[in-house]
C-alpha cells in the first residue's frame, strides 16, 4: 500500500480514511435549478442580478453563494470581463473562420457545444453536433462528467453516420481544444474553427438549440435520472429533426432540408470586415443590403439635402423643391 501511494502521489491517510459521500444540500439544488432556468431566459444575468431574481422569488441568498453555484454550473453573464474564456494553456486555439461566410449547402459547416441539464439530484452534461445549413442534430451524447471522451464519441458518431463537413466550429473549451478531439478532425481533413473570445453569437445556432431543448422538453418533464434523460432526449431529438417545423427553414423540418439541400442556409454577419454579397437564402439574420435602385435613390437624396447658413435653420425638403 505504501508503494502504491508513492507511485500515485497520494497521501496514505486519504486511502485509510473512511470516505463518505458528500451530502447534497437540497437548497443548493433548488437554487441551482432556479438559476439555470433564469439564465436560459436571460443569459446576460450575472451573480448580482441572480441575487435580485432569487430575492423576488422569495429566496434570500447572498452573492457569494450564487457565485459558487454559477461556477459549479459553468454559467457566467454574457458581458465583457477579464479572462472570461480560458482554454487549456497547452492546447492550440484556432481562429474563427465563419464571419461573413454564407452557408449554402449541407455538411458545409458543423458545430458543437456543451450544456447543462438539471436532474432531481445533480446535473448532467449534454453535447451535440449540428449542421448549420439545416439545423439538423447529427449526433448527441450525455455524461455525468466534463471529460473530453464523450465529446469525441459524439463527433465520431456524426462522422460515421453523415460523412464529414468542410468546416467544424466549436468554442475554446478544453474538451474541444484537446488533442483527442482535434486529431479526429485533422484525420478527416476537416478545417477547424473556434469562437472568438467574448463573441456569444459566433455559435448562435447551437445556443438556440439549447434554448429549445430546455424549454420544450427538459423543463416540462423534469427528468430525475440519467436513464430517464437519455430516453427523453432521444424522443425529443427525433421530434426536433423529423416533425418540428422550423420558422427559419420556411416551416420545413431539418431532416427534409438536410436531405433535399433546399430551403436552408446560415450567415454570421461580419459587421467590421465589410463582407459584401447577398445571402443565397432569405434569412432574417443576414442583414442583406438593399437593392441597387434603393441605394441610388438614397444616394441622390443625400446629395440634394438642403443646407443652411450658420445661424439659420435648414429648410424642409418640400420648401427646397418648391423654390427650385
Amino acid at each position: 500500500m505504501v508503494r502504491q501511494c508513492v507511485l500515485a502521489g497520494v497521501c496514505r491517510s486519504t486511502i485509510y480514511a473512511q470516505q463518505r459521500p458528500a451530502v447534497v444540500d437540497a437548497s443548493d439544488l433548488l437554487y441551482s435549478r432556479l438559476i439555470d432556468e433564469e439564465y436560459t431566459r436571460h443569459p446576460f444575468y450575472g451573480s448580482r442580478r441572480m441575487v435580485i431574481f432569487l430575492g423576488k422569488a422569495g429566496h434570500t441568498v447572498n452573492r457569494k453563494r450564487v457565485q459558487r453555484l454559477m461556477r459549479l454550473l459553468g454559467l457566467a453573464g454574457m458581458a465583457p470581463g477579464p479572462n472570461t474564456s480560458r482554454p487549456h494553456p497547452e492546447h492550440q486555439v484556432y481562429p474563427y473562420l465563419l464571419r461573413g461566410v454564407p452557408v449554402v449547402r449541407p455538411n458545409q459547416v458543423w458545430s458543437t457545444d456543451i450544456t447543462y441539464i438539471r436532474l432531481a439530484r445533480g446535473f448532467a452534461y449534454l453535447v451535440a453536433v449540428i449542421d448549420w445549413y439545416s439545423r439538423k442534430v447529427l449526433s448527441w451524447r450525455i455524461s455525468n462528467s466534463m471529460e473530453a471522451a464523450f465529446c469525441v464519441d459524439c463527433l465520431e458518431d456524426a462522422l460515421r453516420t453523415h460523412g464529414r463537413p468542410e468546416i467544424f466550429n466549436s468554442d475554446q473549451g478544453s474538451q474541444f481544444t484537446s488533442t483527442a478531439f482535434t486529431d479526429v478532425l485533422k484525420r478527416e481533413g476537416v478545417v477547424i474553427s473556434m469562437d472568438g473570445r467574448g463573441r456569444v453569437f459566433d455559435n448562435i445556432f447551437v445556443e438556440r438549440l439549447w434554448r429549445s431543448v430546455k424549454h420544450e422538453d427538459v423543463y416540462l418533464k423534469g427528468y430525475a435520472t440519467l436513464g430517464e434523460l437519455t430516453v427523453g432526449l432521444a424522443e425529443y431529438f427525433a421530434f426536433y429533426n423529423g416533425e418540428r417545423p422550423h420558422q427559419s427553414l420556411s416551416d420545413k423540418t431539418p431532416d427534409v432540408v438536410y436531405r433535399t439541400a433546399i430551403g436552408g442556409g446560415a450567415l454570421i454577419l461580419d459587421k467590421f470586415g465589410g463582407a459584401g454579397g447577398e445571402s443565397p437564402v432569405p434569412l432574417r439574420s443576414t442583414g442583406d443590403s438593399p437593392p441597387a435602385e434603393a441605394r441610388s435613390t438614397s444616394e441622390s437624396t443625400a446629395t440634394t439635402k438642403p443646407t443652411a447658413k450658420p445661424g439659420q435653420r435648414r429648410p424642409a425638403a418640400t420648401a427646397v423643391e418648391s423654390t427650385a
